[in-house]
């Protein structure tokens, strides 16, 4: 039989539901983790994918996929943010233009100045904030302690509200 269409406990067909289903929220992390960056986020997801397919018989078995393949993102874009300085030319010419803006000004200002804030506040407010996740599952995402999650989101707000200041209040009121 084709192992592509295997359709037992993790084979191929498995992974392409998981992966169509957590596809997005995979985008989406990593859109706020990148700052707003649509290509690096859709560029890490798919690599966080590729992993996961590399291990899935392990990882379908595990009681929650979907948080591993959230860790491996997190770990993915950590580890790509220390190797990017190797890779990437900065250029002052684009080989395309930017598609229309549709996002507003808060937004805009909100993903601005959480892309001002170090790698691991900002996946630490990503993952408590957006994600929702409690303390303890920040922590381990990140292998960090609580406290040190904690005290991370707390500089890291305070980070915040200070960068925005009144134009975030000026953008903030309906």
């Amino acid at each position: 039989m084709d192992s592509t269409t295997t359709t037992g406990a993790g084979g191929p067909l498995e992974f392409r539901d998981f992966a169509a289903a957590r596809g997005g929220p995979l985008i989406r992390t990593a859109y706020l983790l990148t700052g707003g960056d649509a290509h690096l986020a859709e560029d890490l997801a798919q690599e966080a994918l590729g992993k996961l397919y590399g291990s899935w018989r392990r990882v379908s078995r595990m009681a929650n996929p979907a948080g591993y393949a959230r860790t491996v993102l997190v770990n993915t874009f950590l580890s790509h943010r220390r190797r990017r300085s190797s890779r990437e030319h900065v250029t002052d010419t684009f080989a395309e233009t930017a598609a229309p803006a549709t996002d507003s000004a808060l937004r805009l200002t909100l993903l601005g100045a959480l892309a001002e804030l170090p790698q691991q506040d900002r996946a630490v407010l990503v993952l408590r904030y957006w994600e929702d996740l409690g303390v303890e599952e920040t922590a381990a995402a990140l292998r960090l302690t609580p406290s040190a999650v904690r005290s991370r989101a707390s500089r890291a707000l305070s980070r915040l509200r200070t960068r925005l200041g009144s134009e975030f209040d000026e953008l903030a009121r309906p």
